[in-house]
């Protein structure tokens, strides 16, 4: 009964964190153009500079409905994981790196957030890690054997 408690805690953690970013992500902040910016030119894909805070602020959007949704809430997990996998990547082995610079209201660099995002990204992984392996084994999603 406590992991039942644990688990909607854990959901509601990652639904939280990937909501509050999609402010940035859908509004052109400053830190999402530097982000997708960084990453487009390192990849060679404009496209992703122009377009990839969209998609994966959709992304988190859907993991988020997808995590309070119980017949499906090990695919919102799992997408959740491939997310923050993504972002995990793309914070160690690209030009990005670990710490983010923070901007002001002009867009000038006042500092960096001392690696806060990577940070979250690494504790939403392993919640969703969590949740995913949990809802296996309660055998509570679509691939369970009823």
């Amino acid at each position: 009964m406590k992991r039942h408690y644990i688990k909607w805690l854990l959901c509601g953690y990652i639904a939280f964190i990937f909501v509050q970013s999609l402010f940035f992500k859908f509004s052109d902040a400053y830190e999402t153009q530097h982000i997708f910016g960084v990453l487009g030119e390192w990849s060679g894909f404009q496209w992703f500079a122009d377009f990839g805070a969209y998609g994966v602020g959709i992304a988190e959007l859907i993991a988020s409905i997808m995590l309070f949704i119980p017949a499906i809430r090990l695919l919102g997990a799992g997408l959740a994981a491939g997310v923050m996998s993504g972002a995990i990547f793309f914070h160690l082995f690209t030009p990005l790196g670990i710490y983010m610079p923070e901007f002001n209201a002009q867009g000038d660099v006042i500092g960096n957030d001392g690696g806060l995002l990577f940070i979250n990204a690494c504790i939403v992984f392993t919640c969703a890690i969590i949740v995913a392996i949990w809802e296996w084994i309660e055998g509570n999603h679509l691939f369970a054997k009823h």
